[in-house]
Formats: C-alpha cells, sequence, structure tokens
C-alpha cells in the first residue's frame, strides 16, 4: 500500500516525489501498441502516465457500457502499473483533447432541454450513472487500494467555459461518493480570470496549469493564485504542449525539438512537475475527431492525432523524445532510462481494387429508413456519428431553373437530384441557393449530410450547430418540401455492402481491396486520388480522408491486420475513385501555400 500526499511538495510513501509525467490516450492507441508506448514514456526517464477516459466511448447509448478492446481502460492501467508507471486519470465528463464534441455522448443533445456542463439534475444524473459504471474500475486501482492512480481530476478547463461552481462541486461529490480518495485536481489557463472561474481551490481541490512555454512567467500567476488563497502547494502543469493539433486544409503544425527540450528544462529546474501534452498522441479513429469553433467557418480537424508529439503517431521516437531524455539524465541522474522500443511499417504498391458498389444502390441494406413529415437532425432518430441520406421527391413546376435549399443544416450537405450531383455546400454556405432545371415532373431528391465533428472546445459548445443533419428542412421555390425519408449511416458495418448491386459514376461508393501481409504490421494507406470519405480495415473505420490535406495517408496499426489477406474499403463521397492503392511505410504530409493549395 502506498501513500501520496499534497503538501508543499508532493509526497509519496512519506517522500518528495517531482512527477515527471506523458500523455497517453489509450483510445487512440491500439491496445496491441499501448506496451510499445508505456515502455518508451518509462524509457525516456519518466515515472507517471496521464489519460482522459471519453464518455462517449464508453457509453454510446444511454445505459450501455463498453469496456472492451480499445476501451479497456483497466487493462491500460494494469499495463502502465506493471512496468511501474504511476498513473494521473482525468475522468471528466468533458475532456476536450480535440475530440468529438469533447468526449460528452451525443445523445445528450436529443434532450434540448437538458443542458451539458451545468448544474442541470438532467445532466448530473447521466454523469451519476455513468460514474456508477466507471469508477469502480478506477476506485480499485488507487494508490490509497494499493493502485497505482495518484490523482484525478475534477473537471477539464472549466474556467475557459463557465464559472458553476456549483456544478464543479457536484461532480467532485459524484466522484467521492463511489469511493475516489486520492487528491482531485483542476486544469486551467494559468491566468487569474481562468483560475478563479475554474477551480475550486477554496475546497482543496488542487489547482495546475496548461501551457507550453515561459514557465517562469506562467509558474509566477499559478503561485500568486495559490497564496492569494492561502495555499503553498507544489506547482504543476498538467497539459505542458510539446506540439499542437492539425486541421483540414492548413500546414502541419510543429515546434523545435531543441526550443522544447529547452522549455521543459526550464520548468523542471524551477521545480515544476510536468504533464507532457502530448507523449504519444495517436489517432483519432472512426469519427471521433473533434472541431474548432470559429465565428463562421467552424475549422474541423484531421484524423491523425501525431501531435508533433515525443512519439510519432505510430508510436516511434522522435527527436523530441532523445532531446527529453537528455534532459532527465541531466537533471535526474538516478532516474532509469533506457533504449526506446522501434516498430517498422510494412509498403506495398498497386494494391488492386476487387469490386465497387454504389451508396444510393445499397441504402436498403445499410439501414431501415426513418419516415416524417419533415427532415429530423440525426440525433433525434438516434444516431450520433457518421452520414445521413435524406430523400424526398419534388414535383416539377417550371422548365426553368428551381430554387432548392437546405436550410440549416450541418456540416456538409450533397444534394442529387436523381442521382446526379448538382451541388456540394459545406458549413456557412448551407442554405445559399441551388439553381437546378428539373428534368423530370417528378424526381428524387437526395440530401447526402455528413457530421464532420462537433466543436470540443470554446463558446460554440452548446450551440444548435452541434446538432448534425437537417435541423429545419428543404426548400423548394419558397415553401418546404414534405413527406421525407432518412438513412442513418453511422458506418457501423461494412460488410453489409452488396458488390453486385451495381455503382454509378460520379456518385458516393464503397471501393474493395485485399492486400496480402506475411504478418500483422503498421502501414499507411495512401488515399491520393481519392476525394473524401473514411476508410475500413478488416471491418474497423480507421478514420477520415481528404484529399485538401495536409495529411494524405491513413495510418493502419498492425493490431488491425492480419497475416494473409485483408481487407480494405473505401467509403467515397465525392465520386473520385482509382482502381488501385498503395501503402506507405511512413506518412505522405503536403505542403500548402495561403489558398490550401500544394
Amino acid at each position: 500500500m502506498h501513500t501520496f500526499e499534497i503538501r508543499d511538495q508532493f509526497m509519496l510513501d512519506g517522500e518528495p516525489f517531482r512527477i515527471l509525467s506523458g500523455s497517453i490516450h489509450y483510445f487512440r492507441v491500439h491496445p496491441s501498441d499501448w506496451h510499445h508506448s508505456l515502455y518508451n514514456l518509462k524509457a525516456m526517464g519518466f515515472n507517471t502516465v496521464e489519460t482522459y477516459v471519453p464518455w462517449n466511448l464508453h457509453e454510446p447509448r444511454p445505459g450501455e457500457f463498453n469496456f472492451e478492446g480499445i476501451c479497456d481502460l483497466t487493462r491500460f492501467l494494469d499495463e502502465a502499473a506493471e512496468l511501474g508507471l504511476w498513473i494521473i486519470v482525468r475522468p471528466s465528463p468533458f475532456i476536450c483533447a480535440e475530440w468529438e464534441w469533447g468526449g460528452l455522448p451525443a445523445w445528450l443533445l436529443a434532450d434540448r432541454s437538458l443542458r451539458p456542463r451545468s448544474r442541470d439534475p438532467k445532466f448530473l444524473a447521466r454523469v451519476a450513472s455513468y460514474y456508477d459504471a466507471l469508477m469502480p474500475l478506477l476506485v480499485e486501482r488507487q494508490v490509497t487500494h494499493g493502485g497505482n492512480i495518484l490523482m484525478m481530476q475534477v473537471e477539464n478547463e472549466y474556467g475557459s467555459y463557465c464559472e458553476d461552481k456549483e456544478y464543479l462541486r457536484s461532480i467532485r461529490d459524484l466522484m467521492l461518493e463511489r469511493g475516489v480518495d486520492v487528491p482531485l485536481c483542476t486544469s486551467d489557463g494559468p491566468w487569474r480570470g481562468c483560475l478563479r472561474a475554474g477551480t475550486l481551490i477554496d475546497d482543496d481541490v488542487f489547482v495546475t496549469g496548461n501551457f507550453g512555454s515561459r514557465a517562469g512567467e506562467n509558474f509566477a500567476q499559478l503561485k500568486a493564485f495559490h497564496e492569494e488563497h492561502g495555499k503553498r502547494w507544489p506547482l504543476m502543469c498538467m497539459e505542458f504542449w510539446d506540439g499542437w493539433f492539425n486541421r483540414w486544409g492548413e500546414n502541419v503544425i510543429t515546434r523545435d525539438a531543441q526550443d522544447l527540450a529547452d522549455s521543459v528544462r526550464e520548468l523542471l529546474e524551477l521545480g515544476g512537475s510536468i504533464n507532457l501534452y502530448m507523449f504519444h498522441g495517436g489517432t483519432n479513429f472512426g469519427f471521433m475527431n473533434g472541431c474548432s469553433a470559429r465565428h463562421t467557418h467552424d475549422l474541423h480537424q484531421v484524423t491523425s492525432y501525431d501531435y508533433d508529439a515525443p512519439l510519432n503517431e505510430e508510436g516511434n521516437p522522435t527527436e523530441k523524445w532523445y532531446k527529453l531524455r537528455d534532459v532527465v539524465r541531466d537533471l535526474f541522474p538516478d532516474a532509469w532510462t533506457a533504449e526506446p522500443l522501434i516498430k517498422d511499417a510494412v509498403a506495398l504498391e498497386g494494391v488492386a481494387l476487387k469490386e465497387r458498389a454504389g451508396l444510393f444502390e445499397n441504402l436498403d441494406r445499410l439501414a431501415e429508413p426513418v419516415s416524417s413529415l419533415y427532415p429530423q437532425p440525426m440525433e433525434d432518430m438516434g444516431q450520433s456519428y457518421g452520414y445521413t441520406l435524406y430523400r424526398s421527391s419534388i414535383e416539377r413546376d417550371t422548365l426553368e431553373p428551381e430554387r432548392i435549399r437546405v436550410v440549416d443544416g450541418r456540416d456538409r450537405a450533397q444534394v442529387f437530384v436523381n442521382g446526379e450531383l448538382v451541388a456540394t455546400q459545406y458549413q456557412e454556405h448551407i442554405g445559399e441557393d441551388i439553381r437546378y432545371a428539373l428534368p423530370q415532373e417528378n424526381n428524387q431528391l437526395d440530401v447526402l449530410v455528413e457530421n464532420m465533428g462537433r466543436v470540443n472546445y470554446g463558446h460554440k459548445f452548446l450551440a444548435d450547430t452541434q446538432h448534425k443533419g437537417i435541423r429545419t428542412g428543404v426548400a423548394v421555390d419558397l415553401h418546404f418540401i414534405l413527406g421525407w425519408e432518412a438513412y442513418c449511416l453511422p458506418m457501423d458495418d461494412v460488410a453489409k455492402i452488396d458488390y453486385s448491386a451495381g455503382w454509378s459514376e460520379g456518385t458516393p461508393s464503397f471501393s474493395r481491396f485485399e492486400f496480402t501481409l506475411d504478418e500483422p504490421a503498421d502501414t499507411y494507406l495512401d488515399t491520393t486520388g481519392f476525394g473524401k470519405g473514411v476508410a475500413f480495415v478488416n471491418g474497423v473505420n480507421v478514420g477520415r480522408y481528404w484529399e485538401i490535406g495536409p495529411i494524405s495517408t491513413l495510418y493502419v496499426p498492425h493490431g488491425l491486420t492480419r497475416a494473409g489477406a485483408n481487407e480494405l474499403v473505401l467509403f467515397e463521397t465525392e465520386g473520385r475513385v482509382g482502381d488501385t492503392i498503395s501503402l506507405r511505410s511512413e506518412p505522405l504530409i503536403r505542403h500548402l501555400d495561403k489558398e490550401g493549395v500544394e
């Protein structure tokens, strides 16, 4: 049994302790690679791993909990314990993390009277139910119970969102009532406004700051806030940003390795504790990428969460890893360090197409239509992620081009008449006039809407734009069209596709490839030549691709491949297809100019 206390220093088993931690999100790393990443953290000389816990993965539908596979949190914690690593767990309902809707489950949006991240009793009841399932897994792994969890977080950067202390206390109490007895903490921007709004310092909940440079200046602000409230706590940066995330159509953001090493050295020489965000960023598998909120044009994040971290997306050490190990060896000569584990990735050129099938030709196999008078947002139909195909019919009233408008939709709409694409609209352009001469007296109207990811931070967190699909309706001329069938397409089972059903050029389609490996291996799918969509390897959604870049590959971990034949399916929305595809041994990153052109 161990002890961990927060006095004027961190005290582990009664001795002063410096937290040298790195973030690894188990849900962004395939379980077959957890040991690889955790070992490399330990080998760099660090002693602690930190992870968020994403509510939306663990409770994908109300009352249905998942703690298996990539969601097997306890296995991840136990693997860390076997390596002798301590753990900081951040199980707050909201995690930000550039993750879809900050980790909150999208089914909460179906109840418009419920206000997330607030003292709303209905929201707190949902959190309580979730914690009933989650907390028993964590409680028995606390240091106070013989485990390795040192500390847990109450909420995440709440001072950048609101100042509801009753809500914060409610979340804290839900944790305490379920047996959490290790120290609790919050993390916020280190300036007074954020700290005042987002902390429970007067309730003795430990306060940390988030920043990525100027440790002296930021620690001074944090210390002043501590002292203002009569605290002499140790100084800790809970998120020391060693890189940054990336968004579609923008260049990859990097940070100089020596600059990072010098900044970390400064923090450690000041006596601070650190959690590197990220140590291993990993991948936003499936539809789990988040979105940066902007006034009009929100910016969706890419599938790769490489983050320019000390371990790259694949989990191998970068220059930053070696420079940080040098810092540890210099400042903490007694720390255990070692050489890192390194994996290889395979490359295959010209993997041939096996067969192709159209989305329209497979609708009835992929979904049961939902009938309604007006089109409904996806959440109201029990759907959280992916695509929704809305179908109705429109009568021709004139031989002149008609005016068609998708009114109040999110995030990206493709409009088809009789199976022909007539317009693609994205975010703020949805609702603009589409002029099209209807070719027949009665015409089939299809609108394919993609949820590209909900915002994970900022003022739009509860905006109506987080309800995806068509929220108001579709108008032709000046009137709304009635009588709709909606096909919910979460793309959770591509095995249903009938490749003998046919395909029409220029329409959304599924392309199936097969590649053969001697043994399971990492690789990168090169989506050059395709337009926009998602990829599935042996039935698992490995994430979105988009020709606008900056990254033109999708990482596939060896845990998703197998010796022998492997199936690759691309769902392509733009009608941009190829008869071959290649696998690379490293990512393909393009440099874009200010207009997003390579």
